[in-house]
């Protein structure tokens, strides 16, 4: 599917997605990934929503975020709690969704101007 938007130069957001793949600024991905509005688009080493761990997590809670939005792959998966526990303390929300709705939310939240980040679970 591609998303249609008023780009945003020096932004990412995601312009596509379909089984295996998104798009950031027209940058096809398909591996899984981790993007903010500004910077490098990362590789993220999550292919499955059960490997995620407090050690993780706590790297993406020292980021600048106000959300995250955690991508859990082509359906609904709730990430293990303990894991989750830093960004609790970090005090950064979080919201688990099916990848393709995280990208979505995702481009919402960052064109309204939120430190936003999406962690994306990729399948192959």
């Amino acid at each position: 599917m591609k998303l249609h938007h008023a780009h945003d130069p020096g932004r990412n957001t995601f312009t596509g997605y379909g089984e295996g793949y998104v798009m950031v600024n027209g940058v096809r991905h398909e591996t899984s990934v981790l993007v903010m509005p500004e910077g490098e688009v990362t590789a993220w080493p999550i292919r499955d929503i059960r490997d995620l761990d407090e050690a993780l997590v706590a790297r993406l809670a020292r980021l600048d975020l106000e959300v995250l939005l955690i991508g859990t792959g082509r359906r609904l998966s709730f990430p293990p709690q303990q894991a989750l526990l830093p960004l609790v303390h970090a005090r950064i929300g979080w919201e688990a969704m099916d990848s393709f709705a995280a990208c979505r939310t995702y481009n919402i939240l960052m064109a309204e101007g939120r430190k936003v980040a999406a962690a994306l679970i990729l399948e192959g």
